[in-house]
């Protein structure tokens, strides 16, 4: 399908024609009497509308703010008016600006980007240092989240013995979590002088990151109980706002594929076994979505190899100073800011390789 205006975008969310028609269809189906009917399905509904009247009333902004200022430049050009030909220029860089970021947005139009998300943090071999490590990661996307206003729920977190986790769960509910994470799932590596090192020496760290979708209630996962096995355990970590320490804690293994989820969030242990199997339900599916993507030979792997061979991101804090993303080259000079939860400009490179990689496979 053809664009008809450079400043619309083909593909994804901004492919202007379907959107269009798609919002009056959906416009059409809440005024069914029998809407409410399903409310699952209603709720979907009602949120895929709202996302679309967002990104269509925010295209029509830019496009008629574009307009105006294009107007503007040719009045002052008439007038002399340089200073407000420089003004009207920074508003269309700010403009351009906005249409990039718009761009990279219409990249997250998989089945599950829009979706809330679970991410799990796991430290390598190498006890505290790894341990140490993986606190710091989990800090980063707090973080990151935050800064993006969305919210954070504990669901585990197992401490190490001196410093850092060992392991760390969180939900993270905001739009597109999902698909902002994605990009994050691998293996991290941290290079740096050790605070645990009296002697001062070089060591380097590692740390997995998994991200997997917040699975919606209608999404059909067949989980057989023959195939579970259901563990319980004291929980233990931070407390206060992170966890309760209960003897509660539920570990759920699904034995047909070897994924293992657990929970200690609640004070009750069928609350923290709902949980879990809500999880267990977003691992499988987030299986499926990884063998889709690996039967198109768009992706290697949803979620990453999980391996200390496969490294998607280097941080170095000594001799030198530089964070790089192994996939995409991406650099920044700042570890301090990335750690801190600057991460959207290594996420942006990592959805459009991926979208590279597709057209690439579509195309062979």
């Amino acid at each position: 399908m053809a664009c008809n205006s450079p400043w619309r975008f083909c593909g994804g969310i901004f492919d202007w024609d379907r959107s269009l028609a798609r919002l009056e269809e959906l416009n059409q189906s809440t005024n069914a009497a029998d809407l409410w009917n399903d409310p699952i399905a209603a709720q979907n509904l009602m949120r895929e509308r709202t996302r679309l009247e967002e990104v269509i009333s925010g295209q029509q902004a830019i496009e008629r703010e574009f307009q105006e200022t294009l107007d503007i430049i040719e009045l002052a050009e008439a007038e002399g008016e340089d200073a407000l030909v420089d003004e009207a220029m920074a508003t269309l860089q700010r403009i351009r600006d906005q249409l990039a970021k718009r761009e990279i947005e219409s990249l997250l139009s998989g089945e599950a980007d829009g979706n809330d998300a679970f991410l799990e943090v796991h430290a390598g071999a190498g006890g505290t240092e790894s341990q140490d490590w993986a606190s710091m990661l989990l800090r980063m996307y707090v973080r990151w989240a935050e800064s993006r206003r969305f919210k954070v729920e504990w669901i585990e977190e197992s401490l190490g013995e001196e410093a850092g986790i060992k392991s760390a769960t969180v939900k993270i509910i905001g739009r597109n979590a999902y698909g902002w994470l994605k990009t994050e799932s691998g293996v991290h590596r941290l290079v740096r002088i050790s605070p645990f090192d009296a002697a001062a020496r070089r060591h380097t760290s590692f740390a997995s990151v998994t991200a997997y979708p917040v699975v919606d209630e209608d999404i059909a996962i067949e989980i057989q109980e023959k195939d579970l096995r259901i563990d319980t355990y004291r929980a233990s970590g931070a407390g206060g706002q992170h966890v309760n320490r209960t003897d509660s804690a539920v570990r759920i293994t699904h034995l047909p594929t070897g994924i293992v989820v657990q929970c200690q969030n609640d004070r009750s242990q069928h609350k923290n076994r709902s949980a879990a199997m809500a999880m267990l339900k977003a691992r499988l599916y987030q299986e499926e979505l990884r063998k889709r993507e690996a039967a198109k030979q768009a992706l290697h792997d949803a979620k990453g190899d999980i391996a200390w061979g496969h490294q998607i991101r280097s941080y170095v804090l000594h001799p030198y100073r530089m964070v790089k993303d192994l996939r995409t080259g991406i650099e920044s000079p700042d570890p301090q800011a990335v750690l801190d939860g600057d991460l959207d400009h290594f996420m942006e490179s990592a959805l459009a390789a991926r979208l590279g990689a597709a057209v690439t496979a579509a195309t062979e």
